[in-house]
């Protein structure tokens, strides 16, 4: 069954029930749904070290992981 089949059934089957706790789980599955993207829930703080990393990743200022392991052990 394609998307758009599955969309139609769906609305079949909400349209066609009066269980108000069928439709109160529809409707808690879609809020639910609507979640926060992850970078709007960190600190300032984290988003700006994050950003920090990118932009020297970006210029090559890297350490080679097998080194940095190695300083660590």
């Amino acid at each position: 069954m394609n998307i758009q089949a599955e969309k139609l059934e769906l609305v079949r089957l909400i349209l066609d029930t009066d269980n108000p706790g069928i439709l109160a789980s529809v409707k808690r599955i879609f809020s639910r749904s609507k979640q926060v993207d992850f970078w709007d829930g960190l600190p300032q703080g984290q988003k700006d070290e994050i950003m920090t990393g990118i932009e020297e990743a970006e210029k090559g200022e890297t350490v080679d992981f097998d080194d940095f392991i190695k300083k660590h052990r």
